[in-house]
């Protein structure tokens, strides 16, 4: 088995654990408090990846330019986990996930736009492509289009907001230390939201569930750091749409949801337009935007 096969299914399992943490969240959100949820799953994640740093000897010591891009890559990481996640209780999870395949094409903008990276026309047309298929899962003004339609949409350009930041970090900056400093962040958010919301006794199972959500995340995370470290980026990238189908098969058989016809169709029209823009970077030489480690949304994002 070559390095690329086995970074390609490290990469699939990354976004399959992610998907586990997502429907955890879920189930657990129809009895339990979501800020209730993320305080404990990113305290325990905090705390694991605080212990990883102090036996590596890993370093919260930025330049004050890095320390301003992982802030605001917190507030990317928080503000996407706030949409997202919020989006996730009330929208089927398939759709959800469909509609964050979008985020490269949010980014490739952003980077032309605001990092002055050059984007030709066969990408802008891609692009284009894609967000009418983000359309056809949306479909504004009709029944089913509500205001977490919109929460989605929102995810994603934070989401961007997140990766632009991480694109621009120094190479000697810690990713371990970037999601240290991005999960406490996400925790701190939900811990001001909580004291709006009274705290609700949890079941055994609600609890064991949240460790696992927590415990998903960071195995997600090391999996991608090693796909990525592994394989080539431009063959272990086209693996990352592999979520929707994950997403498709744990919507079916935890909650019971299926896309429609016109949602399929959509989410089809999202990937195959992703995979050609991946397509044609390769064939630039440029390399696609994958961050070192996931995010708290499928990388995520």
């Amino acid at each position: 088995m070559s390095d690329n096969v086995r970074a390609a299914l490290l990469m699939m399992a990354s976004l399959a654990l992610l998907a586990l943490n997502d429907t955890a969240i879920k189930a657990v959100a129809m009895t339990v408090p979501l800020a209730q949820i993320v305080v404990l799953r990113n305290a325990i994640t905090s705390t694991a990846l605080a212990f990883a740093l102090s036996r590596t000897r890993g370093s919260l010591r930025l330049s004050a330019r890095d320390w301003r891009l992982t802030l605001m890559r917190g507030v990317g990481e928080a503000g996407a986990a706030y949409f997202y996640l919020t989006a996730l209780i009330h929208i089927p999870f398939a759709n959800l996930t469909a509609i964050l395949q979008a985020t490269p094409f949010v980014v490739t903008l952003g980077a032309a736009l605001f990092l002055g990276e050059s984007v030709g026309w066969r990408r802008l047309s891609a692009i284009l492509v894609g967000f009418l298929g983000v359309m056809l899962i949306l479909r504004p003004g009709m029944e089913g289009f509500d205001r977490y339609s919109i929460y989605v949409l929102i995810s994603v350009f934070f989401v961007t907001l997140r990766d632009l930041s991480t694109r621009r970090l120094s190479p000697e900056v810690s990713a371990m230390s970037v999601t240290f400093i991005t999960s406490t962040m996400v925790m701190i958010l939900y811990g001001v939201l909580s004291l709006g919301t009274p705290w609700v006794p949890m079941p055994g199972w609600t609890l064991l569930a949240v460790v696992c959500a927590a415990a998903l995340v960071l195995a997600s995370y090391l999996l991608i750091i090693r796909a990525m470290r592994l394989g080539d980026i431009a063959f272990v990238s086209p693996f990352r749409y592999t979520a929707l189908i994950f997403a498709l098969i744990l919507g079916l058989v935890v909650f019971g949801e299926w896309p429609d016809a016109l949602t399929l169709l959509g989410a089809a029209i999202v990937v195959a337009s992703g995979l050609f823009m991946l397509y044609r970077e390769r064939k630039l030489g440029v390399t696609p935007d994958v961050p070192d480690e996931l995010p708290e949304v499928p990388t995520k994002p």
